[in-house]
C-alpha cells in the first residue's frame, strides 16, 4: 500500500514498486493511445469520432476509462476546439475543421492505477501565433518536468512553468492546475502554473504528479458553459492544454505517459 507524506493539510501518496509497476503499464497505455489519436485527427471528423476511436483503443489495449462518468461527465475524452480551454464535451454534432487547435486531455485506470495526459494539435495548416502558443505550452511542460526532484518545493515547478509563458506574453489560466495522480485521478498536491508566493509541499521519491500548463493566447478570465463542464476564454482566443503523468524518482522526473516517438 501507498505511504503517505502529510504538509500544509495536504496528503500526498507515496507509491509503491508493485503501484509503479501498474502505473507505468498505465501511462504506457495512455501515451500510445494519444499518440494514436494525433494521427487520427483531421479535418471533417467530429469530436465524438475521436472519443470513440480514443474509447476503443483504451478498451484493446486492457486499460478502462477514467473520465467517463467521473462526477457524470459523459465521454471518454475531454475534447476541447479553438476557445474551449479544457473540458469539452464530445459530440457528433462538433466537426473539426482546418485550421483548428484541438486539445484531447484523457486518462487510463490500469487495475486500480490512473494515469492523466493531454495533447494539443493543430487541424491541418494553423496559423503561426497558433503553432508558437502550442510550442510554448509543450516548452513549458518540458521546463516543468526536468524541474521536478525530491527535495524541492511544488512551486518551483510552477515557477519554472511560468517563466517559459510570461517570456512569450501568454495568459496561464489560473484556477486549474496540476495535480497528484495515480490512487485517483486528482490527489493533493495541486501544482499551480503560476507562483502563488507559497512555498508549496516538499516533493519525494515516489509522488506522482500530473503536470499540465493550461495558457491562453492573452487574457487568462474565463467562464463556463451552460452544460457545466466546457470551460472557455471569456476574450473567444485559442487556449491549450498540455499535460504528462510523472513518477519522482531519485534521479529526477521519469515521464510515464511518453508517447511511443
Amino acid at each position: 500500500m501507498a505511504t503517505f507524506w502529510v504538509e500544509n493539510n495536504q496528503r500526498i501518496s507515496i507509491k509503491n514498486k508493485d503501484e509503479l509497476k501498474l502505473m507505468k503499464k498505465s501511462g504506457e497505455i495512455l501515451g500510445f493511445v494519444l499518440y494514436e489519436v494525433e494521427q487520427f485527427i483531421k479535418p471533417g471528423q467530429s469530436t465524438w469520432e475521436i472519443d470513440q476511436f480514443a474509447e476503443n483503443l483504451i478498451l484493446k489495449l486492457g486499460g478502462e476509462t477514467v473520465f467517463k462518468g467521473y462526477h457524470g461527465f459523459p465521454a471518454t475524452t475531454c475534447i476541447s476546439v479553438n476557445e474551449e480551454v479544457v473540458h469539452g464535451i464530445p459530440k457528433k454534432e462538433k466537426i473539426i475543421k482546418e485550421g483548428d487547435v484541438i486539445t484531447v486531455d484523457c486518462g487510463v485506470n490500469y487495475k486500480g492505477l490512473i494515469t492523466d495526459s493531454a495533447i494539443t494539435v493543430g487541424v491541418g495548416k494553423i496559423d503561426v501565433k497558433l503553432e508558437k502558443l502550442i510550442n510554448t505550452a509543450y516548452k513549458a511542460l518540458e521546463k516543468g518536468i526536468q524541474t521536478a526532484k525530491p527535495g524541492i518545493r511544488t512551486t518551483e515547478i510552477s515557477k519554472a512553468i511560468e517563466s517559459v509563458v510570461n517570456k512569450e506574453g501568454y495568459g496561464i489560466v489560473e484556477d486549474l492546475s496540476g495535480h497528484g495522480v495515480g490512487l485517483q485521478l486528482h490527489e493533493d498536491p495541486y501544482i499551480l502554473n503560476y507562483y502563488d508566493g507559497e512555498p508549496g509541499p516538499l516533493i519525494k521519491e515516489g509522488m506522482t504528479f500530473a503536470i499540465e500548463p493550461i495558457i491562453t493566447l492573452k487574457s487568462n478570465k474565463t467562464k463556463t458553459l451552460s452544460d457545466k463542464w466546457t470551460i472557455i476564454t471569456k476574450d473567444n482566443l485559442p487556449a491549450v492544454q498540455v499535460e504528462h503523468t510523472i513518477v519522482i524518482t531519485s534521479n529526477g522526473a521519469e515521464i510515464l505517459t511518453k508517447r511511443p516517438k
